[in-house]
Formats: C-alpha cells, structure tokens, sequence
C-alpha cells in the first residue's frame, strides 16, 4: 500500500499543534532571521532538548546549520499576524518587530507564552526535512495565556479557561 503525500498531509493536519517561530541569526552579518515552524517537540527533560523540523528547501536552513544557536518562540494565540508574517516570503520579515537579544544575539521574541534559548546539539536528515535537536539553555514563560493553534490548515482559538 502507499500513502499519498495529499491524504498524508490531510490526516497530519488531524493533529492540533502549537505554532512557533524558530529564530537564529545568520553566522556571516549576524542579520536575524525566522520561520513559522510547528514542526516542534521536546525531546528530553535530562538534558533538556529539544528538536524542530526545516523542509530542505528553506531558504535559511544553512544559516540555521552554522549558527549553532536558536530560540523556540512558543507563539500567544495573540501572535497570529507574527505566523504569518514569518511564515511568508516577505522582503523584510523583521520590519517594526521588537526583539531582544538572547544567547549569541539570537532574537528572542517579545508577547510570546515562551521562548527557550538553545544551542545546536545536532542535525538528523529526516526525509524531506532536516530535524535540529538543541540543549535549552535559558527560559522565558508566561503564566497563563493561550497559545496559537493550528489545525486542519487553519488557526484555531484555544478557547476560554486558559
């Protein structure tokens, strides 16, 4: 039997996830550089790792390789318009965004439910995908607030009792 990347694609979307922007900077200009990604997953509590996936053909995945350092930006439902923008192939991506500088100053996102400050620990060819483990090395959290979901390829409201 083979599985067809359209009803595979649909039957993932089944899967409600949380939405972040990975950030890094570039390793040559240190330019800051983003990407929606809801590819994310802790992978370890001892030592605290986690991992986030990258199509092969994204743009940045060199500089996401050589930086050697990114933050997880765990996105508030709030944080739609940051999705999208980060998610699109604007000119300027960074254009009005407030950021500060983290851990090698990678931007680290402000108004989100929590950002982790890693370094890169290793790559994984994974397909059509590079898979990026990272040691968290500092944490930001918000106490309460809903996150941004997305499900079936649409945002959905997490819903009042967050």
């Amino acid at each position: 039997m083979t599985v067809d990347p359209r009803s595979f694609r649909k039957a993932l979307g089944c899967f409600a996830t949380g939405v972040t922007v990975v950030t890094t900077v570039n390793p040559d200009d240190n330019t800051p550089i983003g990407v929606t990604v809801s590819a994310f997953s802790s992978l370890s509590l001892e030592p605290p790792l986690v991992l986030f996936c990258l199509g092969n053909k994204t743009s940045s995945l060199d500089s996401f390789k050589r930086s050697g350092r990114f933050v997880i930006n765990i996105l508030a439902e709030s944080q739609r318009d940051l999705s999208i923008r980060f998610a699109s192939r604007v000119e300027d991506k960074w254009a009005g965004i407030v950021a500060e500088g983290g851990l090698g100053g990678v931007p680290v996102l402000g108004g989100c439910i929590a950002n982790l400050e890693c370094s890169l620990v290793n790559t994984v060819d994974g397909g059509d995908h590079v898979i990026f483990i990272g040691q968290v090395e500092n944490i930001h959290y918000q106490e309460g607030g809903a996150p941004l979901l997305y499900f079936r390829g649409a945002y959905m409201d997490c819903g009042a009792g967050v």
